[in-house]
């Protein structure tokens, strides 16, 4: 579908009702499956590629803090209904999203929309909870922190278990990096890492055992954990062996290079790519980049679907989620300036070519979003306005990389069709209607 087409139906769309409902089906049966020829996610025996995206909501002028499920029924269902309706329309099948949110917004989100869930526990990534107080550095190792952590996700477990909708579970957010970095911001990586071998066995080990406590109680849905790349991946395949999904947050650049088949040959787990993207803003230039942004999601896409069981490559890719769908106005200074775009790259990427110089700071932390986020109003929504990546990831998404007769041949033909400055045209065109 050309995207002059996709853009007409999608400003129709607007105009009307953003939701229909959908007929409610028999709960799906998940689960990861290892065949001759690799790893698939199966839901319902069908295999199913998880065609994602990283979401929260957080109105400008917010922060962390900012929690969407305490506001009113009615107003989380108009948010709801707004963005649920664009990530339906460019083929996004599965959320990440964080703790928080209660099941009966999984089971509205799926039979609404048609889209899956997967639920995040941060398993102490950001500090844990002792008494009434919080406890900003976990030490994995320690007692109190592992009967903690254990019974939070098993509750957690017991919570959701049956819930329409909920795709599979999730424990942590690159907990390997918070061994050295203090708080949440992306930092670059220390030169020595040795002194942290210790603190990721122990990390590693209690990952192993959340992901046991939470089949113990709930044994229809596969856990995942969540690393920062491949870092300390010999400790994962010494402690890990008891969870379904190996999850990656990974940002590379324009290729994944050998991360698929390290994976295959070192540790072989289905791989689920939990963060990856490009931000949209150029540091050299200090001036937007969809086009940029939209190229470099386009062939991280491509790489996703080529690793899939049956294609012949590392067969160990059960799909991604894309990072991330809306801008995030507070991720530069966490609590300061949050009615304010800032464009201070704050960590240094060498993998993005279009803006990097060496030895100076390229990745902006507040321009991930394959939409830009307008202002709030004064009922506390906002305006989304998709960018370029938002069309070319929608095309991207048309291919289902499991149909009969697919082959490497045909993804490549298809990813070689999108293009990117139609799909920032179209985005222009988009946008100028919603003003």
């Amino acid at each position: 579908m050309h995207f002059r087409l996709v853009s007409c139906l999608f400003i129709c769309l607007l105009m009307v009702t953003s939701c229909q409902d959908r007929p409610v089906e028999e709960e799906d049966r998940v689960y990861v499956e290892r065949s001759s020829d690799g790893w698939r996610l199966m839901v319902d025996d069908q295999a199913f590629m998880v065609n994602g995206m990283n979401w929260d909501y957080f109105p400008v002028g917010t922060n962390y803090e900012y929690i969407l499920w305490e506001e009113s029924d009615d107003f989380i269902r108009e948010a709801l209904d707004y963005e649920m309706g664009l990530l339906s329309d460019m083929g996004v099948n599965a959320l990440r999203i964080y703790t928080g949110i209660q099941p009966k917004w999984i089971e509205y989100i799926y039979d609404n929309f048609g889209i899956y869930t997967m639920l995040n526990h941060s398993f102490g990534r950001y500090g844990y909870p002792l008494g009434d107080e919080w406890v900003p550095v976990t030490d994995y190792a320690d007692e109190t922190v592992i009967e903690i952590l254990l019974d939070e996700v098993k509750n957690l477990a017991e919570e959701f278990k049956g819930t329409r909708g909920l795709l599979l579970y999730l424990l942590g957010n690159e907990n390997n990096y918070g061994l050295f970095w203090a708080g949440s911001e992306t930092e670059d990586f220390p030169e020595e890492q040795d002194e942290y071998l210790d603190q990721a066995r122990a990390m590693y080990q209690l990952f192993n055992k959340g992901a046991l406590a939470i089949k113990s109680v709930d044994d229809t849905r596969p856990v995942a954990f969540c690393n920062g790349d491949l870092l300390f991946l010999n400790k994962i395949i010494e402690e890990c062996q008891d969870v379904d999904i190996f999850g990656i947050n990974t940002y590379r650049g324009i290729s994944f290079t050998d991360l698929y088949e390290r994976v295959k040959n070192e540790y072989d787990k289905p791989i689920l790519l939990t963060e990856f993207g490009s931000d949209a803003f150029n540091a050299i230039t200090k001036t937007e980049a969809q086009r940029e942004q939209a190229h470099y999601n386009v062939e991280n896409w491509r790489e996703i679907y080529e690793n899939a069981a049956g294609l012949g490559k590392s067969e160990n890719s059960i799909g991604g989620f894309t990072f991330q769908f809306s801008d995030g106005w507070w991720k530069y200074g966490q609590t300061t300036d949050l009615d304010v775009h800032n464009t201070e790259a704050s960590w240094e990427n060498g993998g993005y070519e279009f803006d990097h110089i060496p030895g100076e700071n390229n990745m902006n932390e507040e321009w991930f979003g394959i939409c830009a986020k307008g202002l709030t109003d004064e009922r506390g929504f906002y305006r989304l306005f998709p960018r370029a990546a938002y069309f070319a990831i929608a095309e991207a998404h048309h291919l289902d990389p499991f149909s009969p007769g697919m082959n490497l041949e045909k993804i490549r033909q298809h990813f070689s069709e999108i293009d990117i400055e139609e799909a920032y045209q179209t985005a222009q065109e988009f946008n100028a209607a919603e003003q």
